[in-house]
């Protein structure tokens, strides 16, 4: 389906929630492909485009989408009104390429509701205390349509994609995986953390914080999507809701570094300072007096990462600093975790039977993450779908006791 066509689909799809009595605010992000060709062409000036000016960039993608969208809305004889973040006062921190939303200014947005127009706002991007186009990261308008829904206590947030709902794993690696009618806020955010792509992280933290529903649905069909939510008493205690891979994963290795109090902040104080996140970490004991550091970053930060250790090492003097950008995380995720007991050793024994091996190990309340070559993600994921059984229906585990 082209862009044009796309955008006209949506706009009927409006038109029948409309006719329906609901009042409507929209968050759209840019038209498919769109962001890759602002990327493409910042690339073809610098190859390390980034910081206000790529924002600047990138935030135009929006603003195409929602002028067409009102304009098919309006040609279709419905009252529209498009916004840009910075009409609504979506302010956000100075964090370019990955801004964090503050607040949110409803005010403009509940006149349009009162004066009987359709609100079509720009998501991905905000602006900063200077005024200063801000994004919000890939995926940043789920973000936004969440913190919108927050603001104006929104009975639920439809977030339409190109899937159906949150699937129990990629089904493209695995095509007896099953769509899931309700998560819990806990669970989905385990997922969008550890690869799966249905919603970036921030907008689950957001439904989470503000007790916003939300429900994934398909822009191209009908269907009832999947529903999530807190968690409560009616929802089945599933041993393991999904796997989820992650293959933008890049591990670091310092070794022989002093095992002394401050290494760590040390290695990792100046990547934060540089805004890059840190995953996984572990710090093995030494006998010697020295250890091994090993953390992982996303694999887009590789580069700057090794160019700030380089710089670190001259302080701390280790006997060799190992990067890895071929790797990959493989995770399972479930709330029933909490009340069941073997899931790390059956996870574990599925994935020696099939020759493996594990590189990193992390663990939560209701998930556990592993690291492993990334030639055998596909591997993994398919034979650990099949351990747990997810094709064939949940695992239903003991309910938990609650406190009264």
């Amino acid at each position: 389906m082209g862009s044009v066509e796309r955008i006209k689909a949506v706009a009927h799809r409006l038109l029948k929630a409309r006719h329906a009595g609901y009042q409507l605010v929209v968050v759209v992000s840019a038209m498919s492909g769109e962001t890759d060709r602002l990327l493409s062409l910042a690339k073809g000036i610098s190859a390390h485009a980034h910081g206000r000016e790529l924002d600047v960039l990138l935030a135009t993608g929006e603003q195409v989408t929602i002028a067409l969208l009102c304009l098919a809305l309006e040609t279709f004889g419905c009252p529209a009104r498009s916004y840009l973040a910075s009409q609504v006062k979506i302010s956000t921190d100075s964090a370019y390429n990955k801004a964090r939303i503050l607040s949110i200014d409803s005010g403009p947005i509940c006149e349009a509701l009162q004066a009987g127009k359709v609100v079509v706002v720009a998501g991905f991007q905000g602006i900063d205390v200077e005024g200063n186009i801000t994004t919000l990261g890939r995926g940043g308008s789920d973000t936004t349509a969440v913190a919108l829904a927050a603001a104006l206590k929104a009975e639920e947030c439809q977030i339409y994609t190109d899937v159906d709902g949150v699937y129990t794993t990629d089904p493209k690696i695995v095509p007896e995986a099953r769509r899931l009618d309700q998560v819990t806020y806990e669970e989905m955010l385990e997922m969008a953390s550890l690869g799966a792509k249905v919603l970036q992280i921030r907008a689950v933290e957001f439904a989470s914080k503000y007790g916003v529903p939300v429900r994934v649905l398909s822009s191209f069909g009908e269907g009832a999507g999947t529903l999530i939510k807190p968690e409560d008493n009616t929802m089945e205690q599933v041993q393991i809701s999904g796997v989820t891979a992650n293959r933008d994963e890049a591990k670091f290795t310092l070794v022989g570094v002093p095992d002394k109090p401050g290494i760590a902040s040390a290695i990792l104080g100046p990547i934060a300072q540089c805004n890059i996140e840190v995953d996984m970490i572990v710090q093995n004991i030494g006998s010697d007096g020295t250890t091994d550091f090993t953390f992982t970053v996303h694999r887009n930060d590789y580069e700057r990462t090794m160019g700030i250790l380089k710089d670190v090492a001259s302080q701390m003097n280790p006997r060799q600093i190992e990067g890895d950008n071929k790797i990959a995380k493989i995770s399972v995720i479930g709330v029933g975790m909490r009340s069941h007991a073997g899931i790390a050793a059956q996870m574990f024994g599925a994935l020696a039977a099939e020759g493996i091996n594990i590189r990193m190990i992390s663990t939560s309340e209701i998930k556990i993450s592993v690291v492993v070559d990334e030639k055998y993600l596909e591997l993994a994921v398919r034979t650990l779908h099949s351990a747990f059984g997810l094709e064939q229906g949940p695992q239903i585990s003991a309910p938990l006791e609650r406190s009264r």
